[in-house]
């Protein structure tokens, strides 16, 4: 049987997950030898690594670095990160710290911040300054685009987020949001009130046709990957609503694109349509609180409330809140006094 390879980037392209069956004539190999004989670019280290995590299977089984593959064995691995593609400057920038120990850091990330470089953005983000607090970490001085990330939210989404610190954490961390026994919550206020006022938007997401920037859903499921967002109304201000997301798979801009999908954009979510006046009367005084409430809220209203996951080395369940920052929260304060003084 010749060999096979199927490469794919899961969780907003954070993952690599790699399948091989080994060839019917392949002399017996330690694991570690094999794949990084294989994968292009990767270390024996960070091969062992994810082996030592549990992130390497030989026939659905979890397997040690000194595994001797066998004949039409079929090995998968998830590697966390793809390999540095630009330089990652170390900056000395303020980092809101939540929890940190030896093997993880919890922030809460103002809105306005890119988590890691991309083009257009190769300075002032969260990873150049990681790399500046933990220049001496032995993570952060292999080479990698991301090191120790995880997971991401978007430059103008504000909210928590865990960055591992350590090879051992980053595979254990990477394990658990590749098979989505993470918890995370997020509060948008948004145009409208869903209806029904709870439920799940699932739908293909992928990049836009038209615009590569963006995504849109894809209900056919023709392109894009599976998303699924859970979604339930905790205030309805008449023109607005303010609700918990929660997420099951984690797409790029994935609450962003299936609530405008849905028909209830995020309040002033530029890229989705949010940003225009959707609901509501054309009275001057209604069209110009509406514009003031844009002026203090300056970006789509989401915020990554909520994430819970298992330490990678204790397995104890974590869990962290962060309050709605101030210009989510007067916004929201805003529509409740404006809804009251109609009444």
């Amino acid at each position: 049987m010749a060999e096979e390879e199927l490469t794919e980037i899961q969780e907003q392209e954070l993952f690599e997950h790699y399948r091989y069956v080994v060839d019917a004539g392949q002399s017996m190999l330690r694991i570690d030898k094999y794949l990084t004989a294989r994968i292009e670019g990767v270390s024996r280290t960070r091969v062992q690594a994810a082996a030592q995590a549990g992130n390497i299977m030989v026939n659905d089984a979890p397997v040690k670095p000194n595994y001797r593959v066998k004949p039409l064995d079929v090995i998968q691995i998830l590697l966390p990160n793809p390999p540095r593609d630009i330089e990652l400057i170390p900056q000395n920038i303020p980092v809101n710290v939540v929890f940190e120990d030896d093997d993880l850091i919890v922030v809460d990330k103002e809105a306005g911040m890119v988590v890691h470089p991309a083009y257009g953005n190769y300075s002032g983000t969260l990873m150049n300054a990681l790399m500046y607090h933990f220049r001496d970490l032995p993570l952060f001085n292999t080479g990698e685009l991301r090191p120790g990330l995880v997971h991401r939210i978007d430059k103008n989404t504000s909210g928590l987020l865990v960055i591992a610190k350590n090879e051992y954490a980053l595979n254990r961390l990477s394990r658990q949001f590749f098979n989505r026994t993470t918890g995370r919550r997020y509060m948008a206020l948004v145009w409208g009130t869903p209806d029904p006022e709870e439920g799940t938007i699932t739908g293909h997401v992928g990049r836009n046709i038209r615009d590569r920037k963006i995504m849109q859903v894809f209900p056919d499921g023709s392109q894009g990957k599976h998303a699924v967002t859970h979604y339930r109304v905790l205030e309805k201000m008449s023109y607005v609503s303010l609700i918990e997301c929660r997420l099951e798979t984690g797409r790029t801009h994935q609450i962003r694109v299936h609530m405008a999908f849905a028909g209830h954009p995020l309040f002033n979510d530029v890229e989705y349509g949010g940003n225009r006046i959707l609901k509501g009367t054309t009275f001057t005084k209604y069209q110009q609180f509406v514009r003031n409430c844009f002026e203090i809220l300056p970006r789509q209203a989401l915020h990554a409330q909520s994430l819970s996951f298992d330490h990678p080395v204790s397995g104890k369940r974590l869990s962290f809140e962060s309050d709605l920052p101030d210009d989510m929260a007067r916004v929201i304060e805003k529509w409740r006094h404006y809804i009251a003084g109609r009444e």
